[in-house]
């Protein structure tokens, strides 16, 4: 499935519990991100923070039994481990309310996380890390750390946890961009630039930021990437939508992984799409997906 696994992936950023209603199930994008690129084979390391309470333990030992190296996720005393209420609307999209301080607002440096980083080849993280200064200006840290990894930017609005300055920022630091296609007509109106045009939006940013590759998810009407100065586009895949939490992030990590592996850009949109769309087809962010699965969905598919 992949040519390439010999590739060291390390995601920066929020863990926590998604709490929809009575239930609770293990999330945070980044680690949605980890826990995708993990069960396709790749080693993966997560940076992040927990509290000292029965919710971090609980995800600590999750990370550890889905393969991902946990050495990076340090213990905060004074705050609890994240907490987001999650609600469906009748279509299965969602909305969050994110609790503030958490324990992931809380991560610092030390020699465990530089030495991950060092290592990286490529580096996951996202906007929304960047509420709390503590856990930004580690991030921006380790994002110069190592100029050689292929840094991954997945941008997360969630109001009222942003603001343009910091974004560009973030954008700027990038080698690869995803964004909703809400996201990018909102940011780069605040930039300055006004079209509903998607490929002029996408050239906009790549022009604006330096950045080369970008990736534009439009739900179920597909996606378009820029990469190496091409546009492709994808359809997507009709699926019934059990709930869309987490479908983003299996697609990126999915888009990525076959990226950085296999260089076959329609390919990998392909299997992007495909990976997006049975996540979205079961109930949480990380359904257990085997490649024998994903290889029938394509077959079915063509």
């Amino acid at each position: 499935m992949f040519s390439n696994k010999n590739i060291n992936a390390v995601s920066y950023g929020e863990v926590l519990f998604d709490v929809f209603g009575e239930e609770k199930k293990i999330g945070g994008a980044p680690l949605n991100l980890a826990l995708r690129t993990a069960s396709f084979g790749f080693p993966v390391a997560m940076i992040s923070a927990i509290g000292n309470d029965e919710d971090g333990k609980v995800i600590c030992d999750y990370v550890k039994d889905h393969q991902l190296d946990a050495s990076g996720i340090i213990t905060v005393e004074d705050y609890n481990t994240g907490v987001v209420q999650v609600s469906l609307n009748e279509r299965g999209s969602a909305t969050y309310e994110i609790k503030f301080p958490s324990a992931w607002d809380f991560i610092t440096m030390n020699e465990e996380t530089e030495k991950l980083v060092k290592n990286a080849d490529v580096f996951f993280y996202g906007s929304l890390i960047c509420r709390n200064d503590v856990s930004k200006n580690t991030l921006f840290q380790l994002l110069d750390s190592n100029p050689n990894m292929f840094k991954v930017f997945d941008v997360n609005l969630r109001k009222p946890h942003y603001n343009i300055e910091v974004l560009k920022q973030l954008m700027d630091k990038a080698d690869f961009i995803k964004f909703n296609d809400e996201e990018i007509l909102e940011i780069a109106s605040e930039l300055g630039f006004n079209s509903e045009d998607l490929e002029e939006n996408i050239r906009f940013i790549s022009d604006k930021t330096n950045t080369k590759s970008i990736c534009v998810t439009l739900g179920k009407h597909g996606s378009i990437l820029l990469w190496e100065g091409v546009m492709y586009r994808h359809g997507g895949y009709p699926v019934k939508v059990a709930d869309t939490v987490g479908a983003g992030d299996s697609f990126l990590a999915s888009l990525i992984a076959k990226l950085i592996s296999d260089k076959n850009p329609d390919a990998a949109l392909d299997f992007a799409s495909a990976v997006g769309a049975l996540v979205a087809s079961y109930t949480g962010a990380n359904p257990k997906l085997d490649n024998a699965e994903i290889e029938e969905f394509l077959k079915e598919n063509v």
